[in-house]
Formats: structure tokens, C-alpha cells, sequence
């Protein structure tokens, strides 16, 4: 395929689905693949152009679907492999492509393979597809490094002949060991699998954490968080991501769905990190989260976009302002500070303060999102302005993150609440049973039911925006131009061609509109008095 050919992936808007709180069909209070086919209308009257799925694969939830015991199969609780099939074609009469969630870096302590590393004994074929070790001190009592876990505690367990394995998340999720050739050879046939079943691509889950230093180094504490290190970054992710271009490329690109795509989750410490996965012949796209971790303030957000375009542009980089695993929009920008890890706890502690600024600003970041050039991801809920729910009882609570804290940290339960789809009823029309999750009592008041009908809901901005983007020529693939708005605090202003400026006032005082013909859609309401702070709006010039 020639360089200057369009391919889908580059201006796509993709939907993140996460399963188990989009819609349940069944009524056991788990949502599943059959409710989000009853859903894809709705999908597709947003206006979006694929799904991705998080995991649907058989698991035991240790880490709400990240632990894998099957990466060829789907969790009974959520349908059926036949659910999976139907839901594609459903969704590509919808044009509607659908893009499943690979998790390469560990699996669960259920898989059969790790199973089998369990009963083998140490040294043998079995344990060397995942990363065990002895012990140090003594008698081996003490793990063999310092590694931490992401979600508290050592990375490391014992067994009961002495070797240890390592998890740099849960105990429920060993790493597998990529210097092996079984486990390349394994994700081979998983891609190609869903592929073949129609898949358009691949989320890849921990993209930046496969490889390990095979010497297994202490961790010296002195770097960043998530700059490169023993087991970030490795030098030899580019050669594993270049064979798996490879298998995406062998797929034809004609007709539907397209080219194949694989966007991968690495989190970095700086942009520069980002460099070597946006080499040629490697992944079609990796995520860049610079607008979750940017402050709320006009010099974070351009410098954020700044950052990004010196490398590359959305096409390679998807912009996001949200994910199943940050704290949403409409409570994370209460705070004037971009995303760390505790912030639940802080938005805790706020209760309904600054809950208004809050959705102003996350509907004035949505259209920031919306009007970036490249390809750009909305996590569920967004288009309805749902808000982090911090106040779940202790013992509803399911992520590790809380769990292995010790309550310290709160995890991310909060954003993954069932969605509302009516004003009211049992589960707010997620599920005729009870929530996996406990909806807030007022959680009705978000629904897509209580908001189609409204004009200057989030659900209608979305929608609103969404049809701009299909129709206007200089929205999606292309450039920017900053506009020189010197002078002018809190203006975040550029132009796109043909005729299209974006303008925003992050935190200034309201200030004069750049020079336009007509608003095409704003955040907020613009009156004569200039562009409010929080508001944002797209203009045809």
C-alpha cells in the first residue's frame, strides 16, 4: 500500500466498549455481547467508526478481564464465539468495525499453560515461557529484585518448590516471557485467529512492557515513572511490532473493513519515548495520552498537542481525553492538574465541588478531542458527561489497585460503573438484574433516554460534533495552524484548512472570538461578551 493512500485507521473515531457495563441482555447484572448488538443503533447514530472490545476472553476477573485463560475463546458470562460473530456482521451493516483487545504481557494464573509451569519443575520447557527465578538471601526467602507491582506490593510470588514468578501486576497475572519462541509463536496464531474472524484490528494492552532485561536488574527508583527501564521500553519491542505489521499488511485492504490496524497502550514519561514506535513498518498506531496527563491551563494543553505533533500526528498517535483505567473527564478536570495516580481519592474528597466546572470544561475538551488532526478514542460514557463515582461502598469494589492498597488508592471501579440507558428502572436499562457494579441513585439523570432529546446535552454535543467531523473536508487526516492569539490569556486557538478554527478559552477572562463566519457548534453558550472561560467552539472561516 502506498504511503499517500488513505486508510481508515488514520481518521477513525473509535468507540471503547468495556463489556461487562455496556449492556447486559440477560439479566444477571453483567453486561455482555448480545446487549451491546441490541446497542450498536445507538453506536451507529452517534456516529462512530469502530468499537474496540476489552476483554471478553475467558477469565477469572482477578483484573476485570486483563487475566486471560483463553485468548481464543469468549467468557460464557458474555455470550458465545457465535455472539462474537454476529456482533461483527451486525456491526459492519452498520459500518462499524470492531477492534478486540490483545494482552500480551501476562496472562492469568488459570491459563493452562501457566498451569502446567506450576506442576513442572524448575529449569523445565514449561516454567520457560514464563519468568521464574530463584530466590536471594539465604534459603532463596527473599524475591529475586525489587520490582514492584503496578498495583502495590512486590511483582513477585513464591511457589512451594522455592522458585518465584513474576507479575508485574497481579499475583492473577503472570508475565509470559518473550525471549521465548513458543510465546511468539502463540500470539501469532491469537492474531490471526480474530482476524480471521473478521476483527479490523487490535487494542495491544501494555505495549511498551512485553520485553524484560533477561539479567532482571534492580529497579534503581531514579528514573520517571513509565520512562524506559528493565521492563519498559525494551529495544526489543520494534522487531516483534515490525513481524506483527507483517500479519496485519498479509490482510487485504480492499473493501470492508479495510486495512488492518493495531494501536498500541504505551505509557511513557515523555513524548520523545514515544519515537521508536512511530518508526516505519511497525504499528500502525500507539496512543498518546498527553491530554489525560496535561493540567486544565491554556500552555499544558497546546504544549500537550505541541509534543505529539513533533513526532507525529493523530493519524500514528490517537488522541484521548479518557480510558477505562483514568478517572473521568467530567470529574478529572474539577482538578487543575492532570492525571496521577491517587487522583480518585483527591476527587473523593471534593464531593460535588466544581462538579459543574468539571462538565463545562470536559465538553469544551471533547471538542478540543474531536478537532485534532488524525484519529481520535471515546470511552464509554463520555458522550453522556458521566461523572467518576467515588462514593462505592468498600466492599462492592473489585480492581486490584484497591485491593492490593490496602483501600489506600481507589482504583478505577469508578469509571467503569454500568452504564444508565434509561431515566429510570432497574439498572437505569442496563439490566433487568442487579448491577455488577452499584449505579449512583441519581445515575438516570445521565441516560441516553433522559438526553436524546435535549439539545445542549452532552449526548447532542457529541452526536452534533460527530456529524461535523464526517461532513466538514478539513476535519480528520491533515494539519493545524496555530492562530497568534498573543496577548489574549486562556485563548487556544488554530485554523485547519479548508476553513475551519477551533478556538477554546481554557482559563482566561472571555475574550473576542477569532475572525469567522458563522459558529459552527460550541460547548457552551456564546454571547456577546466573547468566548466564556471552559467554552470551546468550532468556527467555518
Amino acid at each position: 500500500m502506498s504511503g499517500g493512500e488513505h486508510r481508515w485507521w488514520e481518521d477513525a473515531v473509535v468507540y471503547e466498549v468495556y463489556p461487562r457495563s455496556f449492556a447486559d441482555s440477560d439479566g444477571d447484572g453483567i453486561g455482555d455481547l448480545p446487549g451491546l448488538r441490541s446497542r450498536l443503533g445507538y453506536l451507529a447514530d452517534l456516529g462512530v467508526d469502530a468499537i474496540w472490545l476489552t476483554p471478553f476472553y475467558p477469565s477469572p476477573l482477578a483484573d476485570g478481564g486483563y487475566d486471560v485463560s483463553d485468548y481464543r475463546a469468549v467468557d460464557p458470562r458474555l455470550g458465545t464465539m457465535g455472539d462474537f460473530d454476529a456482533l461483527v456482521k451486525e456491526a459492519a451493516s452498520h459500518r462499524i468495525r470492531v477492534i478486540v483487545d490483545l494482552v500480551p504481557n501476562h496472562c492469568s494464573s488459570d491459563h493452562p499453560l501457566f498451569r502446567a509451569a506450576l506442576a513442572a519443575a524448575p529449569g523445565s520447557r514449561e516454567r520457560s515461557r514464563f519468568i521464574f527465578r530463584g530466590g536471594r538471601g539465604h534459603d532463596g526467602e527473599l524475591p529475586p529484585n525489587n520490582w514492584a507491582s503496578s498495583f502495590g506490593g512486590p511483582a513477585w510470588t513464591r511457589v512451594p518448590d522455592g522458585q518465584w514468578y513474576l507479575h508485574i501486576y497481579d499475583t492473577g497475572q503472570p508475565d509470559w516471557n518473550w525471549h521465548d519462541e513458543d510465546v511468539l509463536a502463540l500470539f501469532d496464531d491469537v492474531i490471526r485467529f480474530w482476524l480471521d474472524r473478521g476483527a479490523a484490528g487490535l487494542r495491544v494492552d501494555v505495549a511498551h512492557g512485553l520485553f524484560k532485561h533477561p539479567g532482571l536488574p534492580d529497579d534503581s527508583g531514579g528514573s520517571p515513572h513509565n520512562a524506559p527501564s528493565a521492563f519498559r521500553h525494551r529495544p526489543e519491542l520494534q522487531e516483534l511490532y515490525r513481524s506483527w505489521r507483517a500479519i496485519l499488511d498479509s490482510y487485504p485492504a480492499e473493501g470492508f473493513p479495510g486495512a488492518r490496524t493495531a494501536v498500541g497502550e504505551v505509557w511513557y514519561d515523555a513524548p520523545g519515548t514515544l519515537a521508536p514506535y512511530l518508526e516505519p513498518g511497525g504499528l500502525p498506531q500507539v496512543f498518546n495520552f498527553e491530554l489525560i496527563m496535561a493540567r486544565w491551563h491554556t500552555a499544558a494543553l497546546r504544549g500537550a498537542i505541541d509534543g505529539v505533533l513533533a513526532l507525529a500526528d493523530g493519524s500514528r498517535a490517537p488522541w484521548v481525553i479518557g480510558n477505562h483505567d483514568v478517572p473521568r473527564p467530567a470529574s478529572r478536570y474539577r482538578l487543575d492538574e492532570g492525571f496521577t495516580p491517587g487522583m480518585a481519592r483527591r476527587l473523593e474528597s471534593l464531593g460535588q465541588q466544581n462538579a459543574q466546572l468539571g462538565a463545562q470544561r470536559a465538553r469544551a475538551a471533547a471538542l478540543l478531542l474531536l478537532a485534532l488532526p488524525g484519529s481520535a478514542y471515546i470511552y464509554q460514557g463520555e458522550e453522556l458527561g458521566l461523572p467518576e463515582v467515588t462514593d462505592l461502598p468498600d466492599d462492592a469494589r473489585q480492581d486490584p489497585e484497591f485491593l492490593r492498597s490496602g483501600g489506600r488508592n481507589l482504583g478505577r471501579d469508578g469509571c467503569r460503573v454500568p452504564l444508565p440507558w434509561t431515566r429510570t428502572g432497574q439498572g437505569f436499562g442496563f439490566s433487568a438484574g442487579t448491577p455488577w457494579l452499584p449505579q449512583p441513585a441519581g445515575w438516570g439523570g445521565y441516560s441516553a433516554e433522559a438526553q436524546s432529546g435535549d439539545p445542549g446535552s452532552f449526548l447532542s454535543l457529541y452526536r452534533a460534533a460527530l456529524r461535523l467531523r464526517r461532513e466538514h473536508p478539513a476535519l480528520g487526516r491533515g494539519a493545524l495552524r496555530w492562530l497568534d492569539q498573543s496577548g489574549v490569556p486562556g485563548s487556544l486557538c488554530f485554523a485547519r484548512e479548508p476553513g475551519f478554527v477551533f478556538a477554546a478559552n481554557a482559563d482566561g477572562a472571555p475574550f473576542r472570538l477569532p475572525p469567522h463566519r458563522e459558529i459552527l457548534l460550541a460547548s457552551g453558550p456564546v454571547g456577546d461578551g466573547g468566548l466564556p472561560p471552559g467554552t470551546a467552539a468550532w468556527l467555518s472561516a
